[in-house]
């Protein structure tokens, strides 16, 4: 299978559904402020999805900066959600109401892309900044040869756990590099007893787990791109639902209802006791720093190993531009201001994420140098590559309403993995046509 080549210490950001609120607000192309106050201002609106307050605040400072420094073009944010972003962006297209600057993911915007919605931002992108992140992440956020959003912050998936539940169940903390699969069960089954689970995994919606980590066992679904995208789902893209399926049901070590659960929901048994461990995306480092109890001790462990290694899928965040929009040069030259390595970091630090660029990942370095769980969160982007689906034009469609219903199925035991392959083959077939 064609494999596209990542970075050295960035992660995915994580597949996720993202979401807009309402699609009242027109770009500045569109007439909306678009004279600013009279005074030939131009006035971008920048949809914005960031939803912790701490990140929240970070793009504002950016904004406010820049807005302090460049009276001609003003930016102007609109704050949106992560909840169902792609049909609302569908109508928000459609009607010409798009924002100017789109805050979203790198697997999400290739249908926009597609259908042509997106400007090709390749001449407008700053040099330095270009030859700050690695080709295998700008290859992630490029489409037929043109460059259709910025990669901004990343996410991997990590294991957190409750030291002193390890050491009561007289399980030593791992401390290697990597951790394999096979420990985490073992340590799962050791801190299994009195009622209480070894692993909590809030996997309600489970395919950007799965897709992500199943790299670490050479599974990589998709083979092509775009239109002609075909899929395979063998031993190696099968490999960590049975696993995980392995602990529900014959190790008993994962509690059952968090198959059920999101992971933000899962916290509260963290937290609790009730579970020893947890498979969080690695923001969530950030919001168990804020949120434990007092005198909870918690560690951040290696990143999972499969048998391909400790590969995970590099999934960005990004901006891009709406094609129809009067100031994609203005817009750009905004974004090359917001990626900087100073205000990059401070988004990537309060999101617990971790940025594309170098500069921006030493400046995340100075910034969380005195917190231990911070070393792991990096670490946990060694491996990572950008995966075959960011380069198929109907995986969105595919992992909606086939993928995730699929693996729901066979999380809750009511099919066998060879259902679950023949339903994301079969899924893919139908939709791919």
């Amino acid at each position: 299978m064609k494999r596209i080549r990542g970075i050295g210490a960035v992660a995915f950001a994580g597949a996720v559904a993202l979401a807009l609120t309402g699609c009242q607000q027109g770009s500045a192309s569109n007439g909306s402020d678009s004279e600013g106050d009279g005074d030939g201002a131009v006035t971008l609106q920048f949809q914005s999805l960031s939803d912790q307050p701490a990140t929240q605040e970070a793009v504002k400072t950016i904004v406010d900066t820049w807005n302090a420094e460049n009276e001609d073009v003003q930016v102007e944010i609109v704050q949106a959600g992560w909840d169902g972003t792609f049909d609302k962006l569908i109508t928000q297209f459609a009607g010409g109401t798009a924002p100017d600057i789109i805050h979203y993911e790198a697997s999400s915007i290739v249908s926009f892309a597609s259908d042509g919605y997106l400007a090709d931002l390749t001449d407008h992108i700053d040099a330095d900044l270009k030859s700050d992140i690695s080709e295998g992440v700008w290859d992630s956020v490029t489409q037929d040869g043109e460059i259709i959003a910025y990669p901004s912050t990343l996410q991997s998936y990590m294991v957190f756990a409750n030291a002193d539940l390890l050491e009561a169940a007289g399980v030593e903390v791992p401390s290697g590099e990597t951790m394999t699969w096979e420990e985490l069960q073992e340590i799962a089954r050791a801190t299994t007893t009195g009622g209480n689970y070894g692993l909590g995994w809030g996997l309600a919606s489970p395919t950007a787990a799965m897709m992500s980590l199943s790299l670490g066992f050479d599974g990589g679904f998709f083979d092509g791109e775009g239109a002609e995208a075909s899929i395979e789902v063998g031993d190696g893209e099968l490999a960590v639902p049975e696993l995980i399926h392995e602990m529900a049901y014959t190790d008993k070590s994962i509690e059952p209802t968090s198959l059920t659960q999101s992971g933000s929901d899962v916290l509260a048994s963290f937290y609790g006791g009730k579970v020893a461990m947890t498979v969080q995306g690695s923001f969530q480092a950030a919001n168990i720093a804020a949120d434990a109890p007092e005198g909870f001790n918690w560690v951040a462990l290696p990143p999972l190993e499969g048998s391909a290694g400790a590969i995970q899928a590099a999934n960005p965040q990004t901006y891009s531009v709406n094609i129809d929009s009067e100031y994609v040069e203005e817009s750009a030259e905004f974004l090359n201001f917001f990626m900087n390595g100073e205000n990059l970091a401070s988004i990537a630090y309060a999101d617990a994420l971790i940025p594309s660029s170098g500069s921006a990942r030493t400046e995340v370095e100075t910034l969380a140098a005195d917190d231990p769980a911070w070393t792991q969160v990096l670490a946990s982007g060694e491996g990572l590559e950008g995966p075959p689906f960011l380069k198929v034009e109907k995986y969105t469609e595919w992992k909606d309403t086939i993928a995730t219903p699929a693996y729901q199925q066979y999380l809750a035991d009511q099919i066998t993995s060879e259902e679950l392959s023949a339903q994301l083959s079969d899924g893919w077939t139908d939709i791919a046509g």
